[in-house]
Order: structure tokens, then C-alpha cells, then sequence
């Protein structure tokens, strides 16, 4: 038919104003921050003359609207500037501790599925029971527990007390060595390289954080899942396969279920993009060398580059998450498809 967009490329089209939209406003608060970089950077002898030079080699010298051309142009070359504190090009920082991020990120998130999707699932097919109490049990307190309180706790009973875990300083302990670096997670670089042994270090390194991280975002994963199962089991389409005597194992996994994750994969979108940018707590607590500290460290010292390129790297990540969550809808349920209006 004339004038038919290609769906996916349609969906790739709309986040351009997304992006657009987010390098401004990045580029507007930044130069908000309190304090002045080239003070940061000329250091605390500087004189106003050296001060003055280094606001020129940074570019601040100049007019708001030339510094954002300028700052696009680079955009649009692939150099998203350099960092004041670190003295590395803001593309290499971030290739270096957001692989990090999304390892803690993504083992953390495994843990909660595994543990909240059954506990959801059966809390509403027991709806009532002490399996639905206990759901919200740990929901509460999964929602209630500062993620930084949870960390030192359990660093105190499994490090300090047990002597069960090692010490909460980074991705490896100093007994091991980084793998080679081939995606930047340890976990699957050192299975590569065929070292086992790195492997379980980099493994009970991580478990830690990622059962903090796991136990804050199985709350909204259970309560999801749970709600989603109840109204699925509640429909009429169920009430028809339970009377055809359908198997109980085939309605709740092949009926209920299947239509309960349409939710459920949008919760886990949203948790996954929250849990990403506000994990600093937990990175601070484990010393875990991610993108979160090393934005809230940009902030601080107002690296106006650092900051930028950790909020543009984020929309850039929750853009390509909320493509892969509608990817998922049409695999879930092909009656949904892509719409290309």
C-alpha cells in the first residue's frame, strides 16, 4: 500500500525527538550545576589568569548557543568530550564501568525473576493461603528496606560475621586478575577465557550486590505478576478452557499465564531502566566500580561531559529497552504485533 512505513524503522524515527530532546535538556541543567569547572580542573592555586585559560580550552568562554552547536557537532562524531576528573574521553569512561553497571544490573534482576514470577504466580493461584501472606510479606519489606541498609547488613552477617563472602571491594577480589576483556562482563569474559576459577570469584563477588539489588526490585515483579495472574485466571477465557477439561497444568501456564507476562515484561522494563541509574547506593556500598558512581562523582566536581554522556548513554539505553520490550509483545502474543500507522 502507498505511503506504508516500515514498522521498525518507524519506531526507530520516533526516538530521534526523544534523544534530541534529552541532549538539550542535559546540556540546559548541567550548565545549572552549582561551581565552575575550570576552577575544578585548574586546581585550588590556580590564579584567575590560569582559570581564565582553562574556561577557554573547555570552550565555557563562549556563548551558551555556541558552546550547544559545538557540543552537537561532537554528538554527531561519536566524541562525547572529556572528563574534568578523570582526564579519559567520556566515551572510553563509560565503556569501561557501564558493562559493570548492567552485569550487577542483570544478575540482580535474574535473581528477583526467579524468586517473584513464582511467587506471584502461586500467590494468586492461592489467593488467600499463607503463599499469598508471605508474597506480601516480601513485598513489604522488599519495597521498605533502603537498598544501602540491606547492603551493610548483609555484608555484616555474610563477610564480617560468617566470613562466607569476600571482601566488598569491586568485581574481583585482589587474588585474581581481570579476564581478557571481550564484553566487559566478568562473569561470562572468564568462562570464555576458559578460567573457572576466576569465574567463581568474579561469582561470589557479585552475589552480594546483586541479592540487594534482588531483593528491591522482586517487590514490584511479585505485585505485578500476582495482580496479572488474578485477573487473567478471573477472565472468561479461562472459566471456557476449564470447562472444555483442559488440563489445570495447560490453562495456567498455556492460558493464564502466557496473557499474565504482557505486564509483567513491562514491569520488568521499567524496573530494569530504574534499577540501572539509581543503583549507586549499592555500587558505593560494594565499592563496585559502575556508571552510577561515577555520575553521582561527576555531579560533585560538576563534570558538565560526564554527566552529559551518562544521561544521553541512559535515554540511548531505555530507547533500545522499550524497543526490545515491544520486540517481546509480538513474540508473547502475535495478535499484537507492531502498528505502523
Amino acid at each position: 500500500m502507498a505511503g506504508r512505513r516500515h514498522p521498525l524503522l518507524w519506531r526507530l524515527a520516533q526516538t530521534i525527538p526523544v534523544i534530541f530532546g534529552v541532549v538539550v535538556i542535559s546540556f540546559i541543567l548541567t550548565r545549572a550545576l552549582p561551581g565552575d569547572p575550570a576552577v575544578q580542573f585548574a586546581g585550588l592555586a590556580a590564579t584567575p589568569e590560569s582559570i581564565a585559560q582553562v574556561r577557554e580550552a573547555l570552550g565555557l568562554d563562549k556563548p551558551l548557543i555556541q558552546q550547544f552547536l559545538i557540543y552537537c557537532g561532537a554528538l554527531l562524531q561519536g566524541d562525547l568530550g572529556r572528563s574534568v576528573v578523570t582526564g579519559q574521553p567520556v566515551v572510553t569512561d563509560l565503556a569501561m564501568r557501564l558493562p559493570a553497571s548492567l552485569e550487577l544490573t542483570l544478575t540482580a534482576l535474574l535473581l528477583a525473576c526467579l524468586v517473584a514470577i513464582p511467587l506471584g504466580l502461586l500467590a494468586a493461584v492461592h489467593q488467600g493461603s499463607w503463599i499469598d501472606q508471605l508474597c506480601r510479606v516480601v513485598v513489604t519489606a522488599g519495597v521498605s528496606l533502603p537498598t544501602f541498609f540491606t547492603g551493610i547488613l548483609l555484608i555484616y552477617v555474610f563477610y564480617y560475621l560468617l566470613g562466607w563472602a569476600p571482601s566488598p571491594l569491586g568485581r574481583l577480589d585482589f587474588i585474581y586478575l581481570d579476564p581478557p576483556r571481550v564484553t566487559g562482563f566478568h562473569l561470562i569474559d572468564t568462562l570464555i577465557d576458559g578460567d573457572t576459577e576466576t569465574f567463581f570469584g568474579a561469582l561470589r563477588q557479585i552475589a552480594l550486590p546483586a541479592v540487594t539489588l534482588a531483593l528491591f526490585t522482586l517487590a514490584p515483579i511479585a505485585r505485578m505478576t500476582r495482580a496479572a495472574m488474578l485477573g487473567a485466571l478471573s477472565s472468561d477465557y479461562i472459566r471456557t478452557a476449564r470447562a472444555a477439561g483442559l488440563r489445570p497444568s495447560k490453562v495456567l501456564f498455556g492460558y493464564a499465564f502466557r496473557n499474565a507476562l504482557l505486564p509483567v515484561v513491562t514491569t520488568l522494563g521499567m524496573v530494569f531502566s530504574f534499577v540501572l541509574g539509581a543503583n549507586v547506593l549499592v555500587e558505593k556500598v560494594f565499592a563496585w566500580p559502575g556508571i552510577g558512581s561515577y555520575a553521582v562523582e561527576a555531579l560533585v566536581q560538576s563534570d558538565y561531559a560526564a554527566v552529559q554522556g551518562f544521561v544521553l548513554a541512559m535515554a540511548l539505553l531505555f530507547v533500545l529497552l522499550n524497543l526490545l520490550i515491544d520486540l517481546s509483545y509480538a513474540l508473547i502474543d502475535p495478535r499484537i504485533g507492531f502498528s505502523a500507522k
